[in-house]
């Protein structure tokens, strides 16, 4: 995987869209995983075991684009954010896209997960 970070795409109904570096199946839904400079990005779900359209926020760790860990120390939010709309979503994106470099921030809060 490479390490690109996400950027900004096309304007729809006033939103900035962003582009996922990484979208695939999983547990009967989907996921897309975004990637920032700031080191930050975000991991969107929606499928059976989720709170419909889910949002955590991802430090992460390494170059690969699945090298990350859930952040829940970061002013956006402390655990994931459910039943969220798109636009809802794309909100998200962009105070996680502005959040200062993680270098920064208070050392976080982490759980470990494994990547397929």
């Amino acid at each position: 995987m490479s390490n690109e970070v996400t950027v900004k795409g096309e304007v729809v109904n006033g939103v900035l869209l962003h582009t996922p570096v990484i979208e695939r199946s999983i547990q009967g839904g989907s996921q897309r995983i975004y990637r920032f400079a700031n080191g930050y990005g975000a991991s969107v779900v929606n499928h059976s075991f989720s709170y419909g359209t889910e949002l955590a926020v991802l430090l992460f760790t390494g170059p690969d684009n699945l090298q990350f860990n859930l952040n829940y120390n970061t002013p956006i939010t402390d655990d994931v954010i459910g039943h969220l709309s798109e636009d809802e979503v794309e909100v998200l994106l962009d105070q996680i896209n502005a959040l200062p470099p993680a270098s920064e921030l208070p050392p976080p809060d982490v759980i470990m997960i494994e990547n397929d």
